[in-house]
């Protein structure tokens, strides 16, 4: 990835100026804020292995693929919305986008800013992804929905308060709040992911607990490479025995 026009150093890194050809996709978040290892194994070096985890999920969101739209009554839901952010420099597809009527006369809304309007009136705009597994709250999977929103509220000059992750396992929602922190968490990741692209740079492995359930673990290797000292104990055993 070369980084076209608008790329630049900044006293705070790289400015946040993206060519639609620099454009990282949205998953990618996800995957940096888990392990930005494996983030820049799958992004630089088209590295990918799939394990019983990553193809359920597959399976999972094969479901709310391709653009599709329908109507129930005040509720317009949109699965498969393509959407980008040039400011974060991300693109993707959201899973599902519920729009909701706003009400004609009576609105909570303060003013024409945080609407979507149309011929049909107002819609609020109310991101949902979704994953395999139980409830639960999960860091990478909310920097992911927060990015939606972010890229929606960017497209749509309308302001999202809050979205929602889908968990298939328990068939329940967990609402995320879209509050400054998460916000700021998630604009810092995308940028810290651009930098890591823009330096070709795949961070050294480091095992943790966690490792055991990526898929890309026999790709890593994380505990034969992730020790400064693997090579030299394994250079020292060879020695010590006599080549045996």
């Amino acid at each position: 990835m070369g980084y076209a026009a608008g790329w630049g150093f900044c006293n705070h890194g790289l400015r946040q100026v993206f060519a639609e050809e620099d454009l990282l996709p949205i998953s990618a978040l996800q995957h940096f804020a888990f392990c930005e290892r494996r983030a820049a194994l799958i992004l630089l070096e088209g590295a990918w292995e799939e394990n019983f985890f990553t193809a359920d999920g597959k399976i999972f969101h094969e479901r709310s693929e391709g653009y599709q739209t329908e109507m129930r009554g005040d509720l317009r839901i949109v699965r498969g919305l393509p959407m980008r952010s040039l400011r974060l420099g991300l693109m993707g597809k959201a899973d599902v986008v519920e729009f909701q009527r706003a009400p004609r006369e009576k609105t909570t809304l303060k003013n024409a800013s945080d609407r979507v309007v149309d011929e049909c009136g107002s819609w609020l705009p109310f991101p949902i992804e979704y994953k395999r597994g139980r409830l639960r709250h999960e860091e990478g999977y909310e920097v992911q929905l927060c990015a939606q929103a972010l890229c929606l509220e960017e497209m749509l000059e309308v302001t999202i308060p809050r979205g929602a992750v889908y968990y298939g396992q328990t068939k329940r929602r967990l609402d995320i709040v879209f509050d400054q922190s998460l916000r700021q968490r998630t604009e810092r990741i995308a940028l810290q992911l651009h930098q890591m692209i823009f330096d070709k740079r795949v961070p050294v492995a480091r095992y943790e607990k966690k490792c055991t359930g990526c898929s890309l673990f026999t790709l890593c290797l994380p505990k034969t490479t992730g020790s400064p000292k693997s090579a030299r104990t394994y250079l020292l055993g060879i020695v010590n025995n006599g080549g045996n």
